[in-house]
């Protein structure tokens, strides 16, 4: 079997320029991309695909995700074994997969139990960039128990699930250090309020700076960094300015904040996708009234945040946050963008920019020498009109993961 593959007649998508090359052809050995040549290349032991002009971009990451979410009710999942709970999620991996996603950020769930086996062919899935449990003080958005009652309740789920409960300096390094020692790619820290939890105010400020010093500090150590779920200008602003590299959501974001992310050379990774569901979800998932208040106040503030960072240059990624049976509407975040994106902006936050956000420049998100040999081929022109991926059946003619295909281009 040719372990050299020649992708010809291929319109490649720059994803650093932001342009279409012409015709070109590009050579894939041993799962890495080894050429993007533009003049002919040798056919001899090679398998040639001709792609007749379509678009071929770089495999899609998505910066949010919980592949583990396979309900939207944590505390149901609690009492799921965890054998149950990575079936289910078979499903959600290979979704992602045949909707362009070669590689996803997984915001806290996945475990390197299901990493590994997406590495060594086990599931079949996007390669993941895991999180481990999340980081939350007593009280904190992770903290999902109801109000008047005291403990977790016992439960065999421990796959990340569940969160980091930490207080206090010591204990907020030690639980760092415990996600890294576990396998954990970055670390996931509660920096505000959320909409799904049950105790905490949207606006309200968690962790003290000394803590989420001292959690940056950490996986600054280990040569990671710390994302942080927040929505409001003072959660964002503090997360920031004590090391914070990546902010989850920040629907809430204003013009002051929005400098300060861009002194720090913060990152924002908005997530439009899950609030458009859960608008039209919310009540049939039994989301209480004051889930849903605070439900109303973020939906349609999320484009607003997206053209602010956009307009301070602030690096902004592409992230969905769906769960449970949500996780098919993960394409319609490419919509949600488009009035305050250009297509080729909406293509980058999925591509090159979602790249530096894993540290992996050069290794994805790009078609060049060296990357992981991670290709889409398109039906037509996404760098006009990105929606045009929301229906990715239709539109995805093609897929490769780290140089073997994973959906194959029809014969004409």
């Amino acid at each position: 079997m040719n372990d050299r593959t020649l992708i010809k007649n291929a319109r490649v998508f720059d994803s650093l320029r932001g342009v279409l090359t012409e015709r070109a052809t590009i050579v894939v050995e041993a799962g890495v991309i080894v050429g993007v040549e533009m003049t002919a290349v040798p056919e001899v032991d090679a398998t040639v695909i001709d792609v007749g002009g379509r678009v071929v971009l770089p495999g899609l990451i998505d910066c949010h995700v919980h592949v583990n979410a396979v309900h939207h009710d944590v505390w149901q999942l609690s009492m799921q074994p965890p054998s149950l709970i990575t079936a289910q999620a078979k499903h959600v991996l290979e979704g992602m997969l045949m909707r362009g996603f070669t590689t996803v950020r997984d915001a806290a769930g996945a475990d390197y139990g299901i990493q590994l086996a997406v590495e060594r062919g086990y599931l079949r899935g996007p390669r993941l960039f895991i999180a481990g449990a999340p980081l939350t003080q007593t009280g904190g958005h992770a903290d999902i128990r109801p109000r008047g009652v005291k403990e977790f309740i016992c439960t065999c789920a421990g796959i990340g699930l569940f969160p980091a409960l930490a207080d206090g300096v010591p204990e907020v390094r030690r639980a760092v250090r415990e996600q890294l020692r576990n396998g954990s790619n970055q670390i996931k820290i509660m920096a505000g309020g959320g909409v799904a939890s049950p105790t905490d105010p949207i606006d309200g400020t968690q962790y003290s700076l000394d803590e989420i010093t001292a959690a940056c500090e950490e996986a600054r150590a280990a040569n990671t960094y710390v994302m942080a779920h927040a929505y409001s200008p003072q959660s964002i602003t503090r997360a920031v300015q004590c090391g914070v590299r990546t902010i989850e959501h920040g629907n809430l974001l204003d013009e002051a904040t929005a400098k300060v992310m861009k002194e720090e050379g913060a990152y924002l990774v908005p997530t439009l996708a899950t609030y458009f569901v859960l608008g039209d979800e919310g009540v049939r998932l039994g989301w209480s009234a004051e889930m849903l208040k605070k439900l109303d106040r973020v939906k349609d503030a999320g484009q607003l945040a997206v053209a602010i960072a956009k307009a301070h240059g602030i690096p902004i990624a592409f992230g969905t946050d769906l769960l449970g049976a949500m996780h098919p509407h993960q394409p319609i975040e490419w919509r949600l963008r488009a009035p305050v994106q250009t297509p080729v902006e909406i293509l980058q936050s999925a591509t090159s920019v979602a790249a530096r956000v894993l540290q992996q420049e050069g290794k994805l998100g790009v078609i060049a020498t060296g990357a992981h040999a991670d290709l889409l081929v398109v039906e037509d022109d996404p760098t006009q009109d990105a929606t045009l991926l929301c229906d990715p059946a239709t539109q995805i003619s093609a897929i490769m993961k780290a140089g073997q295909w994973e959906k194959r281009l029809q014969a004409a």
